[in-house]
């Protein structure tokens, strides 16, 4: 072997430990993300979006299947949470839009069937009951 090759050879064992822990490293440390906070108003209305389909005695239909509406609103939960640390919701229409419409991973429309009214599609009962919130808001 050359001189040459030889130090390049010897640069790169010495690099192999810190490029085998990098990986490590990008696990270990807090990840950077796109998040933002959601206003407290956005909060609120959110919060209030998803109170309202939990306690309601809707049924909620994903992906084939239809959901009571507390695992409805726990599903919507996770996907809230995964979406506003991505910093793709900042507001209840935000929510509405890319949360409360389809499945991610199907891309099938979400429906809720409530007693006494005909069966809709999710984004129009969300927008119904986030309208009935801003009209009445909890002081």
């Amino acid at each position: 072997m050359t001189g040459r090759v030889l130090i390049k050879v010897r640069a790169l064992l010495l690099l192999l430990p810190l490029l085998l822990l990098l990986p490590l490293s990008s696990a270990l440390l807090p990840a950077a993300t796109h998040a933002t906070e959601l206003s407290a108003a956005a909060r609120i209305e959110i919060d209030g979006l998803l109170s309202r389909l939990g306690t309601s005695e809707c049924r909620f239909y994903r992906n084939g299947t239809w959901y009571a509406a507390s695992k409805a609103r726990d599903h919507m939960q996770v996907k809230l949470d995964y979406l506003v640390k991505k910093g793709d919701i900042t507001s209840a229409e935000d929510f509405i839009e890319k949360a409360g419409t389809k499945s991610l991973l199907s891309n099938k429309p979400y429906k809720v069937s409530c007693p006494s009214q005909d069966e809709q599609p999710s984004a129009v009962w969300f927008s119904t009951e986030l309208r009935k919130i801003r009209e009445n808001p909890i002081p």
